[in-house]
């Protein structure tokens, strides 16, 4: 069909609909189903196993996958970009990485210790895919939608990721609390680990399946197919980087304050990967059954709660200004960090996961508003929302590969929570830096 006009309503719809496609990634892979039945599989094993020629912690294990798949995308993220913007194929390069991202959900369905190896690859692939894709997706934004149409979307996109994963999460919730009502034979252990199974598969099909809206009616890019693909182009996404890190020396307060970002989300995104493995973990649910079903329900408490904290935290910063906005949720994220060590029982975890949803939200949010405020005046904004994102990718590759080390050395996470907190502290510091007038201020 012919490509739809920029603005037009059934161009920003079909953009949107992709979040209600791949969000069910982030929820039931990254944040519930996955983590707990990896835990699962360690129950007779003491958490640990034999992998890569070391004897590793499981959720240590988890944690160097991870940190290696964020890597390699923030390695490959500015060259495929740079590509795609060039020959004008993103569309190509966003159906590369949902597909490979949702047919690595389907093959967890096979993850077992046996074959350790073959599931590790998927996990990692599937990282790779949804967080690949995202970058072409993100890159839209600007082609179909016009500047004062670009908040509202977005905003919807989010809406509708939102409620499309948690739609499927209740569904595997239900296959996994009664799996004999969805047909899942085995003992009450077997058939809930079947019905986990069955809920990745559940992931690739629901992504592959309603990305296919927003196949439809993307345009395929920039409409430069005739183009050749050169070494100059290949590089051009580095090179935009380099010329956004030479800009900072120029501009203190974004520099200062990509400072504080680098160190703070670092531990926000680590402590948002790693929150069901220490549930998990640390947490004295009275049975399987109990821990399951409560970390389940901790994760949507999450992701219920931060909807609010994003708007409460808008409003702080309306009020008081940005940075000392920022300041405070650090503040107590400092505080939530030392409280992790201290909990036990499954109640004082629900309360620390209301806590976690309400700042998680408010610093997620601002923080990225906040960078966009301090960008000096350009039409170049790409590159500099690139070095952003590359940045918070190196974050969460040092930030897992801390608390995997941690975890893996003295056997517990609340120690490396702990230690997270100090990034935080850090953090602070580095915001007081940030000059407070002009554009920051209420």
């Amino acid at each position: 069909m012919a490509d739809l006009e920029k603005g037009s309503k059934k161009l920003l719809n079909a953009w949107a609909f992709y979040d209600w496609a791949n969000s069910v990634y982030t929820l039931t892979i990254a944040s519930a189903v996955f983590p707990i039945f990896y835990e699962a599989l360690f129950s007779e094993q003491d958490h640990y196993i034999d992998v890569f020629g070391l004897h590793l912690k499981n959720s240590a294990l988890i944690s160097f996958v991870t940190a290696t798949a964020f890597l390699v995308v923030a390695i490959i993220s500015p060259l495929l970009s740079g590509i795609a913007d060039y020959v004008g194929n993103k569309k190509a390069f966003m159906k590369f990485f949902c597909y490979l991202g949702a047919l690595s959900c389907m093959g967890l369905y096979w993850f077992n210790l046996e074959h350790i190896y073959v599931g590790l690859v998927f996990y990692f692939f599937g990282l790779i895919g949804y967080w690949g894709s995202l970058v072409f997706y993100n890159s839209y934004l600007p082609d179909i939608a016009f500047v004062e149409q670009q908040d509202k979307i977005s905003a919807k996109g989010y809406s509708l990721g939102y409620v499309g994963s948690v739609i499927l999460l209740i569904i595997n919730l239900a296959m996994i609390m009664k799996p004999k009502l969805f047909g899942i034979s085995g003992t009450d252990g077997e058939a809930a680990m079947k019905a986990m199974r069955y809920s990745f598969v559940m992931v690739g099909v629901w992504w592959v399946l309603f990305s296919q809206y927003s196949y439809y009616f993307l345009p395929k890019g920039n409409k430069n197919s005739d183009r050749k693909v050169t070494h100059h182009v290949v590089y051009n996404g580095f090179k935009e980087l380099k010329k956004v890190w030479l800009l900072l020396n120029v501009n203190i307060p974004l520099k200062r304050y990509l400072g504080s970002f680098f160190v703070s989300s670092m531990a926000v995104q680590t402590l948002m990967l790693v929150a069901t493995y220490f549930g998990a973990q640390e947490i004295n649910w009275s049975s399987k059954e109990e821990g399951t079903v409560g970390l389940i329900i901790c994760i949507l408490l999450i992701q219920l709660v931060a909807v609010l904290g994003a708007v409460l935290t808008s409003r702080a910063s309306a009020k008081f200004g940005n940075i000392p906005t920022l300041i405070s949720i650090n503040c107590f994220w400092v505080l939530l960090c030392a409280g992790a060590y201290f909990i036990t029982k499954p109640l004082e975890f629900y309360i620390m996961a209301g806590f976690v949803g309400l700042v998680m939200g408010g610093i997620q949010s601002l923080s990225r508003s906040t960078y966009s405020k301090l960008l000096p005046k350009t039409d170049d904004t790409a590159s500099f929302f690139s070095f952003y994102d590359v940045a918070e990718k190196i974050g969460i590759v040092i930030g897992m590969l801390v608390y995997g080390i941690i975890d893996q050395i003295t056997g517990s996470p609340r120690l490396a929570i702990v230690f997270l907190g100090l990034f935080f502290v850090l953090g602070v510091i580095l915001l007081n830096r940030v000059p407070k007038k002009g554009v920051l201020n209420p």
